[in-house]
């Protein structure tokens, strides 16, 4: 119903089926983080299709491997899920993932 009244305007960056999990919204920058499978989107507010930025963080083959030796399902649940994003400073985002069963955490520059 959004999309045939023209109230939305639906993200086109992703195609891939990316389980987008967790959120950080600056509304005073205008800019809303999005934490996904394997990526990290920085969209803007006002028209999430410009300017996309995109930050491609999968797990370590080696892990994949491990979680896939453990039993786990290749496609869904050996990947670094984006769980935590939080803001740190100004400058600054700190953000987690699943790293397939051997988490990780790092920090991004907004710039």
């Amino acid at each position: 119903d959004l999309l045939l009244s023209n109230s939305c305007i639906p993200f086109l960056g992703s195609t891939e089926g990316l389980d987008f999990r967790t959120l950080l919204l600056d509304e005073e920058r205008g800019w809303l983080l999005v934490g996904a499978k394997d990526h990290i989107f920085l969209l803007n507010l006002v028209d999430v299709n410009k300017n996309v930025k995109k930050i491609y963080w999968p797990a370590t083959k080696e892990k994949v491997e491990l979680c896939k030796l453990a039993g786990k399902d290749a496609h869904t649940e050996c990947a670094n899920f984006i769980r935590v994003l939080q803001p740190y400073n100004r400058t600054h985002v700190y953000v987690c993932g699943t790293g397939a069963f051997h988490p990780l955490c790092g920090y991004i520059e907004l710039g």
